[in-house]
């Protein structure tokens, strides 16, 4: 049997984990076509089907499921070995491409992007705000940062040192002239300040309590798109908020804020990095989550 080359072994990860040709192609800067006849080619050398195809679907064989797990582990111990010797070309040099959602970014800001300036000078990290859950292969970015549940399974995660927790604030004022709500079905009674996902849809507002879940269709006033003015507005008096508890712990602290429904409010969720675990990871990604790490054990 001649062994298979790398960049089939590569290519067949990317397929199987995409269990498309053509993303896997958009990925690796190829046709799909050509990747199909290196497939066959592939399955040729090896004496076995690792793939099944039909018209509109792609999909590992149980034997492409087998190679697909070993791969992966092998392919992350060789850009570990890559990582090594790279070393000795002196500065780790580069730009990673972070796709993340502003109250991540802001996280990213705070904690991450001063270490990695102050411990590698010549990394560029290129932050961009989105709000919708993207594909971050497709998108020619190196990472991603999402709440972990979010993260899709193919993803490798790499959690940041903060968790966020969900609150529902509002003023002194507007609490002092309309009462304070005791159950999330109070809420009806209020002035709520609607939050406009990315895909048009307004988010319904999560409440949890001894294993009851609910969510409230909240209304009121005003709808944004930003929850740092969602915080501003609820400062003024328009209402109640429902937001990270990052961007107004702030405003909590200095007074011009108070928590309610505290009691309904989720457990804190950890926030990640992810990224694609079936590529070579570039130097310039691997020390933006090597700071990222040392965060995390910092706190």
């Amino acid at each position: 049997m001649t062994r298979p080359s790398l960049n089939d072994l590569t290519a067949f990860v990317a397929v199987a984990t995409h269990r498309s040709f053509r993303r896997a192609a958009d990925e690796l800067g190829t046709a799909p076509s050509t990747l199909s006849h290196a497939m066959r080619g592939l399955e040729d050398r090896l004496g076995v089907r690792l793939l099944n195809r039909t018209t509109r679907s792609v999909s590992p064989t149980e034997a492409g499921l087998e190679l697909l797990s070993r791969l992966q582990t092998a392919l992350t111990s060789l850009d570990e070995a890559l990582d090594a010797v790279a070393s000795f070309r002196g500065n780790v040099a580069g730009t990673v491409r972070i796709n993340a959602p502003r109250v991540a970014a802001a996280i990213l800001v705070r904690d991450v992007l001063p270490r990695v300036a102050e411990r590698f000078p010549d990394v560029t990290v290129d932050v961009v705000i989105e709000g919708r859950l993207i594909d971050i292969v497709s998108g020619s970015f190196d990472a991603g940062v999402r709440l972990a549940g979010s993260i899709p399974k193919d993803m490798i995660a790499v959690p940041l040192a903060i968790r966020i927790q969900f609150v529902c604030v509002a003023s002194p004022a507007y609490l002092d002239r309309v009462g304070e709500p005791e159950t999330p079905e109070d809420l009806q009674h209020h002035r709520c300040i609607g939050h406009r996902l990315p895909s048009g849809k307004l988010y319904r507002w999560e409440f949890e309590r001894a294993g009851q879940e609910l969510t409230v269709n909240a209304s009121g006033p005003v709808i944004l798109d930003d929850e740092d003015l969602m915080v501003e507005a609820a400062v003024q008096g328009l209402g109640i908020a429902y937001v990270a508890n990052w961007v107004a712990d702030a405003a909590i602290a200095d007074g011009r804020l108070r928590r309610v429904l505290s009691a309904w409010m989720h457990e804190p969720e950890r926030v990640a990095v992810y990224y694609p675990g079936h590529r070579a990871v570039p130097p310039a990604l691997r020390a933006f989550l090597d700071v990222v790490r040392d965060a995390r054990q910092m706190k």
